[in-house]
């Protein structure tokens, strides 16, 4: 089963910028598809970025030439690099895993850790 443990969450201010780790454990990592994702208080949990195998990766419209997905086989790690971050970027952050290769269209992914919590002030 794997685990995934998020990392690097905090206060910023607008315009600012923060690095998410995610670190996964309990099987291989070079075979899993990736995902963040957030959700803000009041709101449903959404998509924010993921990495697949092959290399490919997709953003949200809401981040996309702002936020950045990688991974380092190395560290069994995934990161999200968020620059220019905006008051409406504050929510929880979730780290997601999952083997099957059709999570990259439905983002239905089967292990999730426990959020970080990324604030943004005006």
């Amino acid at each position: 089963q794997v685990q995934l443990v998020e990392s690097g969450g905090g206060l910023v201010q607008a315009g600012g910028s923060l690095r998410l780790s995610c670190a996964v454990s309990g099987r291989s990592f070079r075979g899993l598809g990736m995902g963040w994702f957030r959700q803000a208080p009041g709101k449903e949990r959404e998509f924010v970025a993921g990495s697949w195998s092959g290399g490919l990766t997709s953003y949200a419209t809401s981040v996309k030439g702002r936020f950045t997905i990688s991974r380092e086989n190395a560290k069994n790690t995934v990161y999200l690099q968020m620059n220019s971050l905006k008051p409406e970027d504050t929510a929880v952050y979730y780290c997601a895993a999952d083997t099957d290769a059709r999570v990259m269209l439905t983002h239905d992914f089967g292990s999730w850790g426990q959020g970080t919590q990324v604030t943004v002030s005006s």
